[in-house]
């Protein structure tokens, strides 16, 4: 069993909050099998997002997360209340976004992993001297600020600002020896130069 949270797994699936989305009832919702038939189709890049809970670090894996504005540096994700780190991360003060590629897709896959201690190894990780847990094999990575939440649905919208990022000389190259991961139709699908289409 995995907590890999999807767009279309945890936005609008099952109860609706209408008040808190404000969605008007004049008009009628599409189902929840189409909802989730249409995004499995929509690719989507993955971040795992950790942060320090009160028992200890916490992690998920996401492919929610998209870019708002570059200035003010602001992003969005949503987490789903079906995760057991869902209120770590909504909660926390700070959380850090790693930008998994195709070279670090098995920190995705541990951090999907429910009933596994994620942060065992202690030598895949360490913490930022603000505290929060980051993994080694993830070069590239934004410390975020959480500014804004939202409940919508069975999931937590979470509007963060950028406070701080690592961003190594060698990942603003082409793709080559870190390709980029997508996911799509339940599927890890390896961007590199193969993958481009004119």
């Amino acid at each position: 069993m995995t907590e890999f949270i999807n767009p279309f797994e945890s936005h609008f699936a099952g109860k609706h909050d209408w008040h808190t989305l404000g969605l008007d009832r004049r008009y009628p919702a599409i189902s929840t099998e189409q909802f989730k038939a249409i995004f499995s189709r929509h690719p989507g890049g993955l971040v795992v997002i950790t942060t320090q809970g009160p028992h200890g670090p916490v992690a998920l894996t996401a492919s929610s997360l998209a870019s708002v504005s570059a200035d003010p540096p602001l992003m969005v994700f949503s987490l789903s209340a079906n995760s057991s780190s869902t209120p770590f991360v909504v909660a926390a003060q700070t959380a850090v976004v790693h930008f998994i590629d195709a070279e670090s897709m098995h920190i995705a896959k541990l951090a999907a992993t429910s009933g596994v201690d994620r942060f065992a190894d202690t030598t895949q990780w360490s913490r930022l001297d603000t505290g929060e847990p980051v993994f080694h094999d993830v070069p590239v990575w934004i410390r975020v600020h959480p500014i804004e939440r939202l409940t919508a649905g069975n999931s937590t919208v979470v509007l963060a600002q950028g406070v701080e990022a690592s961003l190594p000389a060698e990942s603003l190259r082409e793709l080559g020896p870190r390709d980029g991961l997508a996911y799509v139709n339940h599927e890890w699908h390896r961007l590199d130069p193969r993958s481009r289409v004119e």
